[in-house]
C-alpha cells in the first residue's frame, strides 16, 4: 500500500503524512514557592533514564487521549503529591534535539504557591522532591534550565508591571513590605520603596484592612489583602 503524503491532501511538501504523527508531547511544571523571604522552585530527582539521578522540573509525556491542562495536573500530582494547583501555560519548547529518545515538544506550565500550605511527597519515578532557591539552581536535565529561565522572565515581567501574579505566594494578610521583599527577591534587585508603594496601592486588587501586625518588636505595619474578585478568582 502506497503511503499517503502531505501533498496528496493539498499541501506543498512531499513528505509521508504519518511522519507528522511521530512526535510526542510532554508537560513540564515550574512551581514557585515563597517562604521566609525567599522564592524557591520545586525540583524532582529523576529515578528513570534518561538523566537518571539528575534534578529536573516535574514533567512527563502526555497520554494520547489526554487534554494538556489535565496532563499537567496529573503529572504534578503523580510525581510530587501536589493537588488542586492552578497552573498557567507559559509557552512551548520544541528544539529538535531537546529529548534523547526522539522528537518531543513540551508545554511549560507555571504555578505560584505558599510553601507552608503544601506537603510534598516524591512518588512515581521521582526519587526525591525538594525546593531550591531560584538564584542557585543546579544543572538540570534536558532543557529544563532554559524552561525555568523563560518562566522566571515571565514572572519578573509580571511583577514589574504590577500584575497580581504574586498573590498565590502570599499569606491571606500581608504588609506592603512583605510584597516588596517578594518582588525584590524575584527581580534580584532593590526597588524604591516609596515609588513601589505608590504604584501598588494604585492597583484595584490590593485592599487595606483595619488591622496591623501583631507581636512584632517594631512599629506594627498596616495589613492588606488581595481582592480575589478584582483578580478574577472565585472567593
Amino acid at each position: 500500500m502506497t503511503r499517503k503524503t502531505a501533498e496528496d491532501y493539498g499541501y506543498k511538501y512531499n513528505i509521508p503524512l504519518d511522519d507528522f504523527f511521530q512526535f510526542a508531547i510532554s508537560v513540564d511544571c515550574v512551581i514557585y514557592g515563597y517562604h521566609e523571604g525567599k522564592v524557591k522552585v520545586m525540583l524532582i530527582k529523576r529515578g528513570a533514564n534518561p538523566y537518571k539521578g539528575k534534578w529536573a522540573l516535574p514533567g512527563d509525556l502526555v497520554y494520547p487521549q489526554e487534554a494538556l491542562d489535565f496532563a499537567a495536573k496529573r503529572v504534578l500530582t503523580e510525581l510530587t503529591g501536589l493537588e488542586e494547583i492552578y497552573m498557567k501555560q507559559v509557552r512551548a519548547f520544541g528544539a529538535v534535539d531537546r529529548h534523547t529518545l526522539g522528537r518531543v515538544v513540551t508545554l511549560g506550565y507555571m504555578a505560584l504557591i505558599e510553601m507552608n500550605k503544601h506537603q510534598l511527597k516524591a512518588d512515581g519515578w521521582a526519587e526525591e522532591v525538594g525546593w531550591f532557591e531560584i538564584h542557585e539552581l543546579p544543572d538540570l536535565a534536558f532543557d529544563h534550565n532554559d524552561i525555568f529561565c523563560k518562566s522566571l522572565k515571565f514572572l519578573q515581567e509580571s511583577l514589574e508591571s504590577h500584575s497580581p501574579v504574586g498573590f498565590e505566594m502570599m499569606p491571606s494578610k500581608f504588609t506592603l513590605l512583605d510584597y516588596l521583599e517578594l518582588t525584590e527577591y524575584v527581580l534580584n534587585k532593590r526597588l524604591d520603596k516609596a515609588n513601589f508603594r505608590k504604584k501598588l496601592l494604585a492597583q484595584e486588587f490590593i485592599e487595606p484592612l483595619e488591622e496591623v501586625q501583631k507581636n512584632v518588636k517594631h512599629r506594627p505595619a498596616k495589613l492588606y489583602k488581595f481582592n480575589k474578585k478584582k483578580i478574577g478568582l472565585k472567593t
